[in-house]
């Protein structure tokens, strides 16, 4: 490609050296019609020339361009979907879209456009300043004047603007987390009457963003005019040194002429090395936060050796969002296979990141959570999920029909099998009365489903991954009472012989469990059979009276 471009650069050079050349027979009073026609001939053949080799440079520039950013595009999607889960939540929607979009699109025109023409540009002014001092190096003198205000002004720039574009994109990223927040919980914020709040803070985050856009709009209303007059005074400079050398007979008039001619047009491909250097700058900040994403990425480990059975069993467990403040505290635990476990305790004692932790998704602080033997966590992903899996109440309907949707639990399954799983959790019945069945779009443009379908969906998707070990947290908590009761019965007996630990606030579902946990303040402070709990009268005990009270109360 570049080879190309410099083939292209040299043909560009020709006409100006060809003009040089009928200005020295003019000064010569030798304008014969043979040679003028030569160098026109000359000029028309090398300008088609130029037109056709910057043609084939630009096609196989954007090209190239493609090819790369599409491998960037997917590297990144790679990196994204294998973000640590903790680490998602703790940037948040909004800066993972940021990048997704805004930052994506800023790199795709800095790949596809702005590196190749940076390149191209580059490439031509300095063709064109060789032939300048191959010409006359004494007339090309002049044109050195303007190069100390081009190194001083565009070092200056870049020492600030590329703070102020990372300033600008996390500003971006900022405004969108808030406006997708805004849009996600509209339901929250119109019953809680949120609006004004939050209208307050995206006027904020817009302030804001205006502010860090403003700033690197005045560094380019300084720095463009600044380079555009190092150009005119390039070319004035020269205009006037190489006329004076050529009335003093040092150059000939057609050598001054071809100077100050390609001084002209040096001052196009610098004048875009230029303009794709801001260009250059976004995509440079844009790029970082995209690598940001890839450093984070977890790294897959290695297979390991098969579990020798299903026991999980965790020892001395405990787990902190933040360093120093545990919300799991030295739990020791062992869960039989085939076993019926429920997690029960107040709200906040750390009912879910224990089950997250049995589910492999978060790694403990200190201890260890294993599976017949092997690490959970030193598995490979796709390993542990055939192991344990975790289904909670947060819900997602991917676009794609009902089909697709399921089949993302196991690729292979068959149609007969994707009813089955459905008709598990009590929802054949209403996806068979959607238009097409199982080839019904779902989604946001799609077929509407409630949350509660939508939360039966995601539990046909882990009856037909099928893992020895289920953790359910809250996995029917969507559904009213008596549906979220049938539909445990009808999920028990198609787990028949499957490990399933129930975290619940209905309690109906620790009294139908083999085993009660109760959790209080991160710690394990009873654990026993349903009856056994109640007949020590303690934590559980309470916890089952409270329930049953307001049961009695609500009905």
């Amino acid at each position: 490609m570049l080879a190309v471009y410099a083939l292209a650069s040299t043909a560009g050079l020709v006409p100006a050296w060809a003009v040089g050349q009928i200005t020295n027979l003019a000064a010569a009073h030798a304008l014969d019609a043979g040679p003028v026609a030569r160098y026109v001939a000359v000029l028309a053949v090398t300008s088609l020339g130029y037109g056709v080799l910057t043609f084939s440079a630009r096609r196989r520039a954007y090209v190239l361009g493609e090819t790369v950013f599409a491998e960037l595009r997917e590297e990144f999607l790679d990196s994204v979907l294998a973000l640590p889960l903790a680490e998602v939540e703790r940037a948040g929607t909004g800066d993972l879209l940021s990048r997704v979009t805004n930052d994506m699109n800023a790199l795709s025109r800095t790949v596809r456009f702005a590196v190749p023409e940076w390149l191209v540009a580059l490439l031509q002014a300095v063709l064109t300043l060789g032939a300048m001092l191959l010409v006359s190096p004494l007339a090309s003198l002049a044109s050195l004047v303007s190069i100390p205000i081009l190194v001083i002004s565009t070092r200056h720039y870049l020492r600030y603007a590329t703070p102020g574009y990372r300033r600008e994109r996390v500003s971006y990223a900022t405004l969108s987390g808030t406006i997708a927040e805004t849009a996600e919980g509209a339901r929250t914020v119109d019953a809680h009457r949120l609006g004004p709040r939050q209208v307050g803070r995206i006027e904020g985050d817009v302030r804001e963003a205006f502010y860090a856009e403003m700033y690197t709009l005045l560094m380019r209303m300084v720095w463009f005019p600044t380079v555009e007059g190092a150009f005119a005074l390039a070319v004035a400079a020269t205009l006037g040194w190489s006329g004076w050398l050529a009335i003093g007979g040092h150059v000939t008039v057609g050598a001054a002429t071809t100077v100050t001619l390609y001084v002209v047009q040096i001052n196009d491909p610098l004048d875009r090395v230029v303009s794709w250097l801001d260009e250059i700058q976004v995509g440079q900040t844009s790029l970082a936060r995209l690598v940001g994403v890839s450093a984070s990425r977890d790294v897959e480990p290695p297979p390991v050796a098969a579990p020798h059975d299903e026991r999980l069993v965790l020892e001395h467990v405990s787990y902190a969002y933040r360093a120093g403040h545990d919300v799991v505290r030295d739990v020791t635990l062992e869960i039989r296979p085939g076993e019926r476990l429920a997690i029960v305790g107040p709200s906040g004692a750390g009912k879910s990141t224990l089950g997250r932790l049995l589910a492999g998704i978060d790694a403990p602080t200190r201890g260890s959570v294993r599976v017949g033997g092997v690490e959970l966590t030193d598995m490979p992903m796709a390993q542990r999920r055939r192991h344990v899996a975790l289904v909670t109440q947060e819900h997602h309907i991917f676009i794609g029909s009902v089909r697709d949707n399921l089949l993302l639990a196991r690729p292979d399954a068959r149609d007969d099998d994707v009813r089955s799983a459905l008709a598990a959790v009590d929802a054949l019945e209403w996806v068979e009365e959607t238009p097409s069945g199982l080839d019904t779009e779902l989604g946001t443009t799609g077929h509407p489903v409630s949350p509660a379908q939508a939360q039966q969906l995601a539990l046909a998707r882990l009856v037909l991954a099928d893992p020895h070990t289920l953790v359910l947290d809250e996995a029917t908590a969507l559904l009213d009472p008596r549906a979220a009761r049938h539909l445990e019965r009808s999920l028990s007996a198609v787990l028949e012989g499957r490990t399933v630990v129930a975290i619940a606030h209905r309690l109906h579902t620790a009294h139908d469990a083999d085993r009660v946990c109760v959790v209080i303040d991160g710690r394990i402070a009873e654990i026993g059979t349903h009856d056994e709990l109640v007949a020590h009268d303690g934590e559980y005990a309470s916890l089952w009276r409270s329930w049953r009270n307001d049961r009695a109360g609500g009905s």
